[in-house]
């Protein structure tokens, strides 16, 4: 990840989003905090396609969450954008609130509410346990949400302080306390995420370039299209990291767009492309699929570095980097190399 103080890093906007939250964690760890540019997107694909055009440098979208699993617009977007690059990775926990303009609603009288699908998903039982009247409406982002709720109170032929008075479809919004507080909510309830350990991955993208150099504490990141629709075919292509000891830790299948039945896979292995182990089964996989696309090896976020997942200290002796060049020097003396 580059930490050139001209950097333009695009996120999904407005402002107040877990993605913001995320790219503000990234660039306080490395120093750039106050001198890097934050840009607002409205997608994944604008993003990813501005980093692809150049007109950004980076992008922090996010990819999974530890609830609802991978986050398709953004597994998509990665595989239709050209080559592109992860280079870093944000764990961000998500605590949500419910947050509505001030004096205008309580909890017994909301009638509806705005929030992204994902955030529904995760405030869903605690809504129903304390707020069953109100109905939920649809909207791009959970800051997005805060913000056109907050702007709907401005001057404009409608009452502020009257609850319904608005055109828009809710009278209050579920997000991050963060966008609460940017945009002069009133909370009315904090923390109602069904699931207080859920988390949200998030990965910073570039175009290709150098290949963070290995941590022992990496993941890489490929997609891939299998050979033909025949029976086995995707567990010959997992094959080729157990057998190498590589231990994966995401797999989602994602359609081609060419046809029904047909799918790719989009695939995180713990371990960097400079180990043994981790580039034999990349070989591997490309001699049997029908396509790879090599995404990046990065380091893990810190805060889901473990024992279990560091490849220095879990990995079997049998598929250490030593044992493959002991496997090699003795190929080589067979051969007479």
């Amino acid at each position: 990840m580059t930490d050139q103080s001209s950097t333009r890093y695009a996120y999904l906007g407005p402002a107040a989003t877990f993605t913001e939250a995320a790219l503000i964690g990234l660039l306080t760890e490395r120093g750039v905090l106050e001198t890097a540019e934050r840009i607002p997107m409205r997608s994944a694909d604008a993003m990813l396609e501005a980093v692809r055009a150049g007109e950004v440098d980076a992008a922090v979208v996010p990819i999974e969450n530890s609830v609802e699993g991978g986050v398709p617009a953004t597994l998509d977007a990665l595989t239709r954008y050209g080559r592109l690059q992860i280079v870093a990775e944000a764990v961000v926990p998500v605590r949500f609130v419910l947050a509505a303009l001030p004096g205008t609603v309580t909890r017994e009288t909301l009638r509806s509410y705005g929030t992204h699908p994902h955030a529904e998903a995760q405030t869903r039982l605690w809504m129903q346990r304390n707020a069953p009247q109100a109905e939920y409406r649809v909207t791009s982002s959970t800051a997005a949400a805060a913000q056109e709720l907050a702007a709907s109170a401005e001057p404009a032929g409608a009452s502020a302080g009257v609850a319904g008075s608005t055109d828009l479809p809710y009278q209050a919004v579920i997000g991050p306390l963060l966008a609460a507080q940017t945009y002069g909510l009133e909370v009315l309830a904090d923390d109602i995420g069904d699931n207080t350990l859920a988390e949200t991955r998030f990965i910073c993208v570039e175009r290709p370039g150098a290949i963070p150099e290995p941590t022992g504490w990496d993941r890489t990141t490929i997609v891939v299209g299998l050979a033909s629709d025949r029976a086995g075919a995707l567990l010959e292509m997992l094959e080729q990291l157990s057998a190498r000891g590589v231990n994966m830790s995401r797999i989602e299948s994602r359609p081609t767009g060419d046809g029904l039945g047909l799918y790719q896979f989009s695939i995180d292995v713990l371990g960097h492309v400079a180990e043994a182990r981790v580039a034999e089964a990349l070989r591997g996989i490309h001699r049997v699929a029908g396509s790879v696309k090599f995404l990046g090896s990065y380091p893990m976020a810190s805060a889901t570095r473990t024992e279990l997942n560091g490849t220095k200290k879990a990995v079997d002796p049998r598929v250490a980097d030593d044992a493959f060049d002991r496997a090699q020097a003795w190929l080589d003396d067979v051969t007479g190399r």
